[in-house]
């Protein structure tokens, strides 16, 4: 009798390895893509900026721990290239750190976007994020299908006037043209070919699937005169939706991923144009018409249900952008006051810490201090910024994955 219990004990535990075996289901990995906003110039000690507002205190319990430390998401992993080179990658668990390489741990939207995309599919998931600044999609991150970029007449006669090589340019057009369209492809097949390498727990027998993609770029587009000489213009990026739109159609065809759920991250740089102030209402034509090229490949026919544009702009910090301009004031004034010679250095001092707080509150002083580290075209290197964008970019991957 004992004996037959304990084969029954057997059967029972290998009835349970094989069910758990063919449950096992597929990696997902969600790529992210794009320039310097994609990599993240947020400074980690901006993270403290999320816990002064009530609205946001409830992210930053994700993200750090009780006693304060980084969390680290044993079910999230990350690998991250923003420079070129054998030594590039940086790989591992996701928490802090994982924003622009350089001085000073930094975040992006990827944090987030894996907490966020975690708590989505309550699976383990895989980012792989491939992003470097100053990176334009007409000719960097140009696909192969868009084909080659054409000098408008423009470009060809301010060449011939300023007597350049235009020989030479073409030649050196042509070599840049796709350059980081093929880097990100490289980087995604290297760690497609071997997840193991990233993710140590990963048992190849139960695959992969490709679940997502984010693209998260723009700024060298926007400011490009010679390409689009008409942005302010109806129409004038329409360029940017055409290759755009090749983007999309030739990531899926190299990743063998047709209808991929893709998402556009539009720039929002400044936050929502109505309520430009007087100063930067000479960029809202330019702005107004950037985001609607960039938003315009969701509205195709062909990709409706499975391609959706998120609008950065809704998650612009406007506090803490009107507190940085109001410290442009101060600076300002401290230049003024530098050119007076009859003044030294204690007095100018005393005077400009006079002038400051006639500006500002204590409060106010430390939001500036605590919420920005960067400058205002990325984001202001606000986490709070980059944190909401970041989960946006997650909501909108799980809203595709709705049959």
């Amino acid at each position: 009798m004992k004996r037959l219990s304990a084969i029954l004990a057997v059967l029972t535990l290998a009835s349970c390895v094989t069910s758990t075996a063919d449950a096992a289901e597929p990696l997902l990995v969600y790529i992210l893509a794009g320039q310097s906003n994609m990599q993240g110039h947020a400074q980690v000690r901006t993270l403290d900026h999320l816990g002064m507002d009530p609205r946001t205190v409830g992210m930053l319990k994700k993200i750090r721990n009780a006693d304060g430390t980084p969390r680290i998401h044993k079910d999230i992993w990350i690998s991250s290239v923003d420079t070129l080179g054998e030594d590039a990658e940086r790989h591992g668990r996701l928490t802090t750190g994982y924003g622009a390489s350089g001085r000073g741990a930094k975040i992006g939207p990827e944090l987030t976007f894996g907490i966020t995309m975690h708590k989505h599919v309550k699976r383990p998931i895989l980012i792989i994020k491939t992003a470097w600044g100053g990176k334009s999609i007409h000719t960097d991150f140009r696909p192969p299908s868009a084909g080659p970029y054409r000098f408008n007449s423009n470009q060809i006669e301010g060449l011939k006037r300023q007597k350049k090589d235009i020989k030479k340019i073409l030649a050196d057009k042509e070599k840049a043209t796709g350059a980081y369209y093929r880097h990100m492809m490289a980087h995604i097949r290297k760690v497609l070919g071997n997840i193991k390498r990233v993710v140590p727990d990963h048992d190849p027998s139960d695959g992969h699937q490709l679940a997502g993609f984010v693209w998260f770029q723009g700024w060298n587009d926007m400011v490009d005169r010679g390409t689009y000489p008409r942005r302010n213009e109806p129409g004038g990026y329409s360029q940017y939706t055409h290759v755009l739109s090749h983007f999309i159609r030739d990531v899926r065809k190299d990743l063998n991923a047709p209808g991929l759920p893709f998402v556009i991250g539009v720039m929002g740089v400044g936050g929502p144009t109505d309520k430009y102030g007087p100063g930067e209402k000479r960029y809202k034509p330019i702005h107004d018409e950037f985001r609607s090229a960039m938003a315009a490949p969701a509205l195709l026919p062909e990709f409706r249900g499975n391609v959706l544009a998120v609008r950065t702009e809704k998650y612009w910090d406007a506090e803490l952008s009107e507190l940085v301009d109001r410290m442009g004031k101060v600076n300002g004034k401290r230049r003024q006051l530098s050119k007076d010679k009859s003044l030294d250095a204690k007095k100018r001092k005393a005077l400009i810490e006079a002038y400051t707080a006639e500006l500002f509150t204590e409060k106010e002083l430390k939001i500036l201090k605590t919420g920005q580290s960067n400058a205002a075209y990325h984001y202001l290197g606000s986490a709070k910024i980059l944190g909401g964008i970041g989960k946006a970019f997650a909501d909108a991957q799980a809203k595709l994955a709705q049959p």
